[in-house]
């Protein structure tokens, strides 16, 4: 399996990484739905036992709680993954989310993810909403100076612009960026992808399979009956004509996939994967199963006759919804 360095860190990642957000649970602003504590952790001993060296999590998934499960799965594990958090986004005791990038905010929200975490030291500490954008350079600032002090080992920014990571880039390195990116996404691969390359900056993607609408276990049923506090109920990409237009993709991602023994799910990651610029993606997983159903991406990758063949049917209805 090939690694690939993450920026100007010295960390090599496995092509994928699990993805922690739907494990923070149910019950806030941006939940997935209910989940199963002990199914999150035996979906992160399955990436692990398969090879994946990384966990992506944020302590505002669950107002903490995914950083908690998280914990609780590397507790029994000695063969410890690098475990990448965020800051920024802050709640009160009524659930409430607020952005903050104050100094004192940071560090506080450093403290309690240790704490949550059960880490001497965070090996990725990430900005995750440029908000409020007034702010961007104490809190870039604030994030150096953790570094400096060893409370975390490297630094990035996610959901960032050009312009505002060029801010950040005054004051100290960028390690990463954390941008989303799918096939239905695809909107940084014109500008932001050549911006981090040239500049020697790493991207880990988020939503490979777009919230698990190109996983090709999505069905207009399985939408109609997502529980009240699952984000995608309010998300454009699951609504009509959008919706339609997704499942396509993800039978012709299905198709791909078929011919090599992979998912459509795999061919999605894959798909992310073939840009150059980006060093991993971060697959989002909560069960075993799911964790077994995506390990294949991290060897299987596209032909350049099937990224056409994406590009070509995406082309086509683009033009034809215009």
């Amino acid at each position: 399996m090939e690694k690939k360095r993450l920026g100007n860190s010295d960390m090599e990642l496995t092509p994928i990484g699990v993805g922690a957000w739907a494990m923070g649970g149910g019950g806030w602003a941006f939940a997935w739905g209910p989940q199963d504590d002990a199914q999150s952790i035996a979906a992160i001993h399955t990436a692990l036992d398969g090879g994946v060296n990384w966990i992506d999590t944020a302590a505002i998934y669950g107002l903490g709680h995914s950083e908690e499960v998280v914990a609780r799965a590397l507790a029994e594990r000695s063969d410890r993954p690098y475990v990448f958090t965020k800051c920024e986004r802050v709640w009160n005791e009524k659930g409430e989310i607020s952005p903050s990038l104050k100094a004192d905010s940071l560090r506080r929200e450093c403290e309690a993810s240790l704490r949550r975490l059960k880490l001497d030291v965070i090996d990725l500490y990430q900005i995750h909403w440029p908000q409020p954008v007034e702010d961007i350079e104490e809190g870039w600032s604030t994030l150096a100076r953790l570094r400096a002090e060893g409370k975390v080992r490297w630094i990035g920014v996610s959901n960032f612009t050009e312009l505002q990571i060029q801010r950040c880039l005054g004051i100290s390195p960028v390690t990463s960026l954390q941008p989303p990116y799918s096939a239905i996404s695809p909107e940084i691969a014109r500008e932001t992808l050549p911006y981090c390359q040239q500049r020697g900056i790493g991207v880990i993607v988020y939503s490979p399979m777009k919230s698990g609408l190109l996983s090709g276990k999505m069905s207009r049923e399985r939408v109609a009956a997502f529980p009240p506090d699952d984000f995608r109920r309010r998300a454009p990409a699951f609504q009509e004509p959008q919706l339609t237009r997704n499942l396509e993709l993800a039978e012709i991602m299905r198709g791909i996939g078929e011919r090599h023994g992979r998912s459509a799910g795999e061919t999605a990651i894959a798909w992310t994967l073939n840009n150059p610029a980006v060093t991993a993606a971060i697959v989002g997983m909560r069960s075993p199963e799911q964790a077994r159903g995506v390990l294949g991406a991290l060897e299987f990758r596209l032909s350049v006759e099937e990224v056409d063949e994406i590009e070509a049917w995406s082309n086509h209805t683009s033009h034809g919804a215009a």
